[in-house]
């Protein structure tokens, strides 16, 4: 097939600086705010100059391998990706994630632009890697991962989908009050909140929650608590784990149903007890 039959969307973001630029209107505006801050302004000119020479790599190397469109991140929820193409990220994480729930089994090369920077979870490939790796997944040579995604449905209808969490609970900072049931085991909780966590997200909060968790209470023994806070689980895996946040125990509300498995079996079932 001609290399320019095949579809390329890159997907980018724009830098702190460039959003401060825009919100300010001048860079020696933002060069002010970010030092009136006490911030490192060189740090941000320094960050943006890496990402914008990594865009111009991976532009370059993807041209020689297809039709490239490129796509800025506040585009992605409403463009309808081609079922056919590959789509590049050239991250952060967030970015990678973001993407990802609004595709439908297209492929996703994450690009980590600096590595110095970023630890790149969802990153694992430089610009230089493009031109053995882009054509590899066009003739699908490439070995791949799949991800299962945590969906919600609320009681008016609609349907939530998660990449890498789901967080139940108010919009402020204060209690939410609910039942919660989980197989057999149900109760009535004040916390604030509840987090559904997928296995590509399992790197990220679901640790912070673990790692928290074992440090509190010294409970490195855990063998299964400790090694879902090391290695998290699946990106694939046909279940969700949820976490309860801060569960506050009282003479009208439980603590015991804070941390467990959701499967297709076993769903999760919240039932609010809180006026909105």
């Amino acid at each position: 097939m001609d290399p320019m039959q095949h579809r390329i969307v890159l997907v980018t973001r724009r830098t702190r600086l460039e959003d401060l630029i825009t919100r300010l209107n001048t860079v020696e505006q933002t060069r002010f705010y970010v030092q009136h801050m006490g911030a490192d302004f060189s740090d941000y000119e320094a960050e943006h100059a890496v990402y914008q020479q990594a865009v111009v790599a991976v532009e370059t190397q993807l041209r020689r391998l297809g039709r490239v469109q490129r796509l800025d991140r506040s585009l992605v929820a409403s463009f309808l990706f081609p079922p056919d193409c590959v789509v590049v990220v050239l991250g952060q994480d967030g970015l990678v994630a973001n993407t990802l729930k609004y595709l439908r089994g297209q492929a996703v090369i994450g690009v980590n632009p600096d590595p110095t920077r970023w630890d790149g979870v969802l990153l694992p490939f430089l610009a230089k890697d493009l031109s053995v790796v882009v054509p590899e997944v066009q003739a699908e040579r490439r070995p791949t991962r799949s991800i299962s995604m945590a969906r919600v449905r609320l009681s008016d209808g609609q349907e939530l989908h998660a990449v890498n969490d789901l967080f139940i609970g108010p919009r402020t900072h204060v209690s939410a009050r609910y039942t919660i049931q989980s197989g057999s085991q149900r109760e009535l909780h004040s916390s604030s909140g509840v987090i559904v966590s997928t296995g590509l997200g399992s790197t990220g909060w679901f640790r912070s929650l673990l790692t928290g968790a074992l440090r509190m209470t010294g409970a490195e023994g855990l063998d299964t608590l400790t090694a879902l806070q090391a290695h998290g689980f699946a990106w694939e895996a046909r279940h969700l784990y949820f976490t309860v946040r801060e569960p506050f125990p009282s003479r009208s509300t439980q603590a015991e149903l804070v941390f467990g498995k959701v499967d297709e079996q076993h769903p999760l079932q919240l039932h609010s007890h809180m006026s909105d």
